[in-house]
């Protein structure tokens, strides 16, 4: 099959959509496929991948006339589909929706992101200004949160299906010396942290200190709420009694970075919370190994790869109940979810004082893997979504 992806950004900006759109293109080549894709991410010259770039401030992923370029570039390439990955607000990617439905093109559209009330209105409206429901679309999202408001605005017209992220979770496993992460081109990050910076290990003494180690890694960005887990550790920290010590680590970086450290400083949490920076995949699969808990704070997340890392290591986690980690982690199975902060401290202090449920837990996610993500589930998922938007292509 001749797939053409369109996405506005891609390597080598990182991120999630980037990296599992980079994936997806590896692995569907991989599988026999005829893979291009077309962006407005500016970069070094790639096989089989088409920059559609103009000069942005700040280097947007953004060209006026895109949709222009893109017409004239399906037209040359003829693919069976047209596979359009979109964020919040992708408006390269609207481009690209528009001109392979006005090409007669087979198309589905991925969202990546979770739809918020804004979000939710934007598209409203662009259902009214251009009827997109009667394109002969078909939507896929990386879970059921992430679907559900996805369908409350596309109507019956529009299939809205489930296909996970992917991962090579045989990577994860605990004592696995092998490739990890679905992720990963090159030096591509996982979890939105990116590889190649600086990265700083555990120290001795704060190994050493032992007691309950809580884990999280992530983009330090105010969508993934870092501040409000902090806040979360230190309600933790109150509860547990003093025979129960509390270490934690928080990989990644970002734009809430400076607000963290300035919190830490102030309620006296430096000495036992770590912020060691943005991680590669084998020094974050190393902090997994020795972590005991892994916490996912953010209720809008629409997914968590970093949640399936960590739960193909087998290490108990804790998220929000809302969120796209309830698609892979069940109470009292992979870990305990909760619906709002105070849910989640109380998870954190039930995990961390009985330390049998922890380690079934534990023992449960070493045996068993998160199949459905799994690259061979997910491409099959594509596959059946191709095969769904040719039979649903509007006659010409």
């Amino acid at each position: 099959m001749r797939i053409l992806h369109v996405s506005d950004c891609y390597l080598p900006r990182l991120g999630g959509i980037e990296v599992q759109v980079a994936d997806l293109v590896r692995m569907q080549r991989a599988a026999g496929h005829t893979v291009e894709v077309a962006t407005a991410t500016g970069g070094e010259r790639l096989a089989g991948v088409q920059r559609i770039v103009s000069r942005m401030p700040f280097d947007l992923p953004v060209h006026p006339f895109g949709g222009g370029h893109l017409t004239r570039l399906m037209a040359a390439l003829r693919p069976d589909v047209v596979h359009v990955h979109a964020g919040a607000v992708s408006p390269f990617a609207w481009m690209g929706l528009r001109a392979a439905v006005r090409g007669g093109f087979p198309t589905v559209v991925t969202v990546h992101s979770m739809w918020d009330p804004v979000t939710r209105g934007l598209y409203r409206a662009l259902r009214w200004g251009f009827e997109w429901q009667r394109w002969g679309l078909v939507a896929t999202t990386v879970s059921e949160a992430a679907a559900r408001p996805i369908r409350a605005v596309a109507g019956r017209r529009v299939p809205v299906r489930v296909v996970s992220n992917g991962l090579d979770v045989s990577g994860w496993r605990p004592g696995d010396a092998g490739p990890v992460g679905a992720g990963a081109v090159g030096e591509v990050a996982v979890g939105e942290v990116a590889v190649g910076e600086v990265a700083v290990g555990e120290d001795d003494a704060f190994r050493d200190a032992g007691g309950v180690h809580v884990v999280a890694v992530g983009r330090l960005a105010p969508r993934k709420h870092p501040v409000r887990l902090l806040k979360v550790l230190e309600s933790v920290r109150h509860r547990l009694p003093s025979t129960v010590p509390l270490r934690a680590t928080i990989a990644g970086d970002g734009p809430a970075r400076g607000a963290m450290e300035r919190f830490l400083r102030l309620h006296g949490m430096a000495g036992w919370v770590r912020l060691p920076g943005r991680l590669t995949r084998d020094e974050i699969k190393e902090v997994l190994a020795g972590a005991d808990v892994f916490v996912s704070p953010a209720p809008r997340e629409s997914f968590g790869i970093a949640a399936l890392e960590a739960r193909a290591a087998g290490v108990p986690v804790v998220a929000r109940a809302e969120s796209g980690v309830a698609d892979f982690v069940h109470t009292g199975k992979e870990g305990l979810l909760g619906r709002s902060a105070e849910d989640l401290v109380a998870a954190v202090v039930r995990l961390a004082r009985d330390r049998e449920l922890r380690e079934r837990i534990a023992a449960h996610n070493r045996a068993t893997e998160p199949v459905e993500c799994s690259w061979p589930v997910v491409l099959k998922g594509f596959d059946e979504v191709y095969e769904e938007a040719v039979r649903l292509r509007p006659s010409t």
